[in-house]
């Protein structure tokens, strides 16, 4: 089994990857989200960029219990991430059950069984793009290290994001997560298809767009688009509404990182 500093270094190492190669944004910050779960200890992870008009959505989460408490934050204009983003400053926030900044969000919270949140700014020089937000399952603090590692692992996906040196100028920054968010969009209304027509949860359901994505080389995103628009091939989508795809990978081989152009 891995350690964790061994989990650590791989999770910067394919959010460095971007730099080189293409890449799936939804896909990308759903890894990191599931890998905050398991290098962090917290229950629940979620992902937020800002849009156009300067407001936040939902990206990325590792369940549908941290996206359900994401888009509660976000209805009711209250939470841990938005004063992140709000402040641009790391919101760390030990008990919820003995004070409560938020009383509609730390209630849901806490009913949730998430009695701790901590919120990180996801920075581009001095804009603050977004936050990776943590729920956790136990009350207390984050340790200095962890704390160190949550707000790095926030700034490399800012840059895995944005991996065209180009797209530092805020133009073409917005345009770009505005593409992510859209992306998002397609994924969400997919999700839903799928679990209506297979009778399964939406968990279960992105779990299985993601495992078929992977193993026929497609972009998450892309495949979302396909079955929201009724493109998708009906061999293809009772490949993934029966789940009979054997889950091995078949994308391209990557030269190693050292023959790769920088």
């Amino acid at each position: 089994m891995a350690t964790r500093e061994e989990v650590l270094a791989r999770t910067f190492v394919e959010l460095a990857d971007t730099l080189v190669d293409d890449f799936d944004v939804i896909e990308l910050l759903t890894m990191l989200s599931e890998r905050c779960v398991e290098l962090l200890g917290a229950s629940a992870t979620g992902i937020l960029l800002g849009d156009q008009r300067d407001g936040l959505q939902m990206i990325a989460a590792s369940s549908e219990q941290a996206q359900l408490l994401e888009l509660f934050q976000l209805q009711n204009r209250e939470g841990p991430c938005l004063d992140c983003y709000r402040t641009g400053q790391p919101v760390v926030h030990p008990d919820l059950a003995t004070v409560n900044p938020w009383p509609r969000f730390g209630a849901v919270a806490l009913k949730a069984g998430l009695p701790s949140v901590h919120a990180f700014p996801m920075r581009l020089r001095e804009r603050v793009v977004g936050t990776l937000n943590l729920f956790m399952g136990q009350v207390g603090p984050l340790s200095a290290a962890d704390i160190i590692a949550a707000q790095a692992l926030a700034h490399a996906a800012s840059i895995a994001v944005l991996h065209d040196h180009a797209a530092l100028d805020s133009r073409i920054m917005v345009g770009q997560f505005q593409h992510a968010l859209n992306s998002r969009v397609a994924i969400e209304q997919a999700k839903g298809a799928l679990a209506e027509r297979a009778g399964i949860t939406m968990d279960e359901a992105f779990a299985r767009l993601r495992r078929h994505a992977r193993s026929h080389n497609l972009k998450l995103s892309s495949l979302a688009v396909s079955l929201v628009e009724r493109t998708l091939s009906e061999a293809e989508l009772a490949e993934i509404v029966q789940n009979t795809g054997t889950g091995a990978s078949r994308r391209r081989e990557r030269p190693p990182a050292a023959s790769r152009k920088g």
